[in-house]
């Protein structure tokens, strides 16, 4: 179905993959992956983006289903491909749900309904029905990545290939649409590439796996294999390598199996010890009795967007020097609050209250709606240029993406890469409060790791932080608190091992293995171990 022989790619001067030779298959589902700024999605658009494999095929050939990309037209490889870039700014070109998913689609002359019939089906896949007639500039970002997702499978393609299909997506979404995926690959034969850092998310559903590292694409590999020699792998594998399994889980499933054992001696009485994760938090969003007062609290907060009640009677404060998750299903409110205590956005009722400390800072999910607020229009600048608008913020930066290039513009930056930039030029001003809006869009385990690193230094600086997040194990990795809110409203607050550990939902993969025994992330599960 699809063959790459002898495939370079450039740009420029710069070798962006070196030699590629790759066969897939019909019918299976294959997972990219790779390090931030590895090619993962060069390597995507090469099957995908007719305008790229002109420009940066340099040598070999690229075939898919018998098509040269490079001969085509858009409309004649949308047919064949399905397109879900990582960027969904680039990909919408409509203004609503609707619009946006039967763009590609028209009546034929044996069929006059069939157009209309693909798009409701669409719709009903990816759970878009409720939401047809609304704007894209209204909808959250998990809702954008659904309406991007249906417009790539409303026509049918024999191929679909997607960048980062779930990092916009809560827990539920997420495996939903992974779901959908999975339905066409074993039920209608559809070929699927897709290239995710989330690989919790979908490695058990992955067929085969492409490994890419510095432009070099490894050949197709058994999902087993490519995890035990892969440095970026999920939680579970990384549990299984410290303990010895074998084979490696790549299910939460597998995992509760080889951990029988194990799991009847961590009990909650067990004399491993407490959970190395979590704290204490004052209940229903309210300050300790007799501590500190609270660095930002909102009381009775409500925010109208539109007709939509964005938020209702939210109860909520921060302290100094806490880490909190902030998480929720998609259009569950989170970014409005964000804004509402950034005091972006007016209160509809009650209020938020700061105590007069020092700024706010927000990183928006958008990294270039970040970068462009520091330096205006010229957002696509050097990244020299945009590290200089703030101090300190190119160490921030060379900490988070150390392979990424200073002296190169903002647009050379894979996606990853330019979420590290947004991020450095926010964490580098150590604001008393500091807001992060889905601030692991792009990052590698590695990237990851780092971030927690440094939003640890800034808790124990005293600043605030407040990340509203789907990617549940940086959740358990970093926060003291998680709260979590549904239509706008909390309905959960409190230590992050108490609102994490029984969630159907956002338990992270180590919560799942172990429960009910309270640990949520390997380093605290294996040090527990190792004590007498």
């Amino acid at each position: 179905m699809i063959v790459l022989e002898g495939v370079r790619l450039a740009y420029g001067a710069q070798q962006a993959l070196r030699d590629v030779t790759v066969s897939v298959p019909e019918g299976e589902l294959v997972l990219v992956v790779g390090p931030t700024g590895s090619g993962k999605t060069t390597l995507l658009r090469t099957l995908a983006d007719v305008g790229h494999a002109r420009t940066a095929v340099t040598a070999g050939r690229v075939d898919v289903d018998g098509t040269d990309p490079r001969t085509c037209d858009q409309t004649t490889l949308s047919a064949l491909v399905g397109w879900v870039p990582q960027d969904l700014a680039t990909g919408f070109s409509t203004d609503t749900v609707e619009a946006e998913v039967g763009r590609h689609v028209s009546a034929s002359a044996g069929d006059p309904h069939g157009g209309e019939r693909r798009i409701e089906e669409t719709l009903d896949l990816l759970g878009l029905t409720p939401l047809r007639s609304r704007r894209l500039v209204d909808l959250s970002g998990g809702e954008q990545q659904r309406v991007a997702i249906a417009a790539a499978l409303v026509t049918g393609p024999r191929v679909l290939v997607l960048d980062e299909p779930t990092s916009a997506l809560d827990p539920v979404a997420a495996e939903d649409v992974l779901a959908t995926l999975h339905r066409l690959v074993h039920d209608v034969g559809v070929t699927v590439l897709v290239s995710e850092h989330r690989l919790e998310r979908v490695v058990h559903h992955a067929d085969a796996v492409l490994l890419v590292g510095d432009g070099v694409v490894s050949p197709l590999l058994d999902t087993a294999d490519a995890m035990a020699r892969s440095a970026i792998h999920p939680p579970l594998v990384d549990l299984g390598r410290n303990l010895g399994w074998d084979p490696l889980p790549l299910s939460v499933r597998d995992a509760r199996r080889a951990a029988r054992d194990l799991r009847g001696s961590l009990d909650g009485s067990s004399t491993h010890g407490p959970p190395l994760v979590g704290s204490p938090a004052a209940p229903a969003g309210r300050p300790a009795p007799g501590g500190p007062s609270p660095l930002v609290e909102a009381r009775g907060l409500g925010v109208l967007r539109g007709d939509t009640v964005a938020l209702r009677g939210v109860d909520l404060a921060l302290a100094r020097g806490e880490v909190v998750a902030l998480m929720g299903r998609n259009g569950a409110g989170k970014s409005t609050l964000l804004h509402a205590l950034a005091r972006d956005l007016r209160p509809s009722t009650g209020r938020v209250r700061h105590d007069g400390a020092g700024a706010v800072a927000l990183s928006t999910q958008d990294p270039a709606a970040t970068v462009a607020a520091l330096v205006g229009a010229d957002a696509d600048g050097p990244v020299s240029a945009v590290l200089a608008a703030v101090d300190g913020s190119a160490e921030v930066f060379a900490r988070l993406a150390p392979g990424a290039a200073p002296d190169g513009p903002v647009s050379a930056l894979s996606q990853g890469q330019r979420m590290a930039l947004s991020l450095a030029t926010v964490l580098a001003r150590r604001a008393p409060l500091t807001l992060l809006d889905e601030p692991t869009r792009g990052l590698d385990y590695g990237a990851k790791a780092r971030l927690v690193g440094v939003l640890r230094e800034l808790a124990a600086r005293g600043v605030a932080v407040l990340v509203a997040t789907h990617d549940v194990e940086l959740a358990a990795e970093v926060a003291d608190r998680v709260i979590v809110l549904a239509e706008g409203e909390v309905v959960a607050d409190g230590a992050a091992v108490t609102v994490l550990l029984d969630s159907p939902a956002f338990a992270p993969q180590v919560a799942k293995v172990v429960r009910p025994a309270p640990y949520l992330t390997v380093a605290s599960l294996v040090a527990a171990l190792a004590r007498p």
